[in-house]
């Protein structure tokens, strides 16, 4: 069920960006695919983790090297600050450190699934440094391009 395919490759080792589009079905035992053009950019990582979006009803795929960068600021805080603390343990709680099997697919856990509306089918879509994971009903059809929200996001992004 895969769609846009569109993949920008870096080169010299760097990470490249993760663009576009797919959709996948959940299988029976309700896993899916990471596609293997996003997984070579991702540094074919063993492990992925994900969570909720803070605003919207969507899940997020954050890469290894990402969230081990944010992790490695963290350990420099203060240990034992009860905001941090408790910032830590509600992260924690929600998130998901998931590894791949041989064939780049992951398996998130119902209370997630059942978060961001994803019962059938997840569209994943490329937001540059990380993966989004929507119901396919929450987003606008594919092919569908939204001109003015397109211009606002480019607007916001320094374009």
């Amino acid at each position: 069920m895969g769609s846009n395919q569109s993949v920008a490759m870096s080169t010299g080792g760097e990470m490249g960006f993760l663009l576009g589009r797919y959709e996948h079905a959940l299988d029976p035992k309700k896993r899916f695919t990471i596609p293997a053009g996003w997984r070579q950019i991702l540094g074919n990582p063993q492990y992925v983790f994900v969570m909720p979006d803070k605003a919207r009803k969507c899940l997020t795929i954050i890469p290894q090297e990402e969230m081990e960068a944010r992790l490695a600021k963290l350990r420099e805080k203060a240990l034992f600050d009860p905001a941090l603390s408790r910032a830590l343990h509600i992260i924690g709680a929600n998130s998901e450190q998931l590894a791949l099997d041989v064939q780049g697919r992951i398996r998130i856990s119902d209370k997630l699934l059942q978060f961001a509306n994803l019962t059938t089918t997840v569209a994943m879509v490329g937001a540059v440094r990380m993966i989004e994971l929507w119901s396919p009903e929450a987003l606008p059809p594919e092919g569908e391009v939204d001109q003015a929200e397109l211009g606002n996001a480019l607007e916001a992004a320094g374009f």
